[in-house]
């Protein structure tokens, strides 16, 4: 079994601690618990990689350095060359419709406007995509995510860092993510929605 897992953010200093790199930041943590050797940028797919064996199941964790909305360029070239019918695919992404610390897992579900993901799904398409979604959400946010300046808002989130208070739950959110990816390598997604989706 083949597990590509893909963590959506933007390359480069400025973004590192933006709201919108929680997907990177997950695969940063999962790495480190898993012994993965230091990511490697693969010119050929645009990404930083690393790759590691979990519980018998070759595991690729890919940090696209493209920008959000073309990680589907990244996802599609990786395909080529990985996927068969013991692939599977996992996104990581953060999610401005989840309050900051709530985890929900999906599968084969509409984009919900995440350029990123709309980006892999366009370019793959979405049959058995299964996506990590990581609220972002804060007070304010939630108030923003209804009428015409919902988007134009929405981007404004994203791009900002986390409050301290913020930060102390999403450092715990990101832990436990790497844990529910853990729980779905050991014991697939059934188990890993039943436990963390509540």
């Amino acid at each position: 079994m083949i597990t590509i897992i893909i963590g959506l953010g933007n390359p480069g200093t400025k973004f590192k601690e933006t709201r919108h790199n929680v997907g990177f930041m997950v695969l940063d943590k999962f790495a480190e618990k898993n012994n993965f050797p230091d990511f490697n940028l693969q010119k050929k797919y645009s990404t930083l990689i690393s790759e590691n064996i979990v519980e018998d199941d070759k595991i690729i964790l890919v940090k696209p350095q493209t920008f959000m909305n073309e990680s589907g360029k990244t996802a599609k070239e990786l395909l080529k060359d990985n996927r068969s019918e013991e692939t599977n695919l996992i996104v990581i992404h953060d999610d401005i419709d989840l309050a900051v610390g709530k985890i929900k897992i999906v599968k084969e579900r509409g984009s919900a406007g995440h350029k990123g993901v709309e980006s892999i799904i366009n370019n793959i398409g979405n049959d058995g995509l299964i996506r990590f979604r990581i609220g972002i959400a804060g007070p304010a946010s939630a108030e923003a995510s209804a009428g015409k300046a919902k988007r134009t808002k929405a981007m404004s989130i994203v791009l900002k860092k986390f409050s301290k208070t913020e930060q102390k739950i999403i450092d715990e959110t990101i832990n436990r993510t790497a844990q529910a990816i853990n729980l779905f390598i050991k014991e697939g997604l059934e188990k890993t929605m039943g436990e963390y989706n509540r």
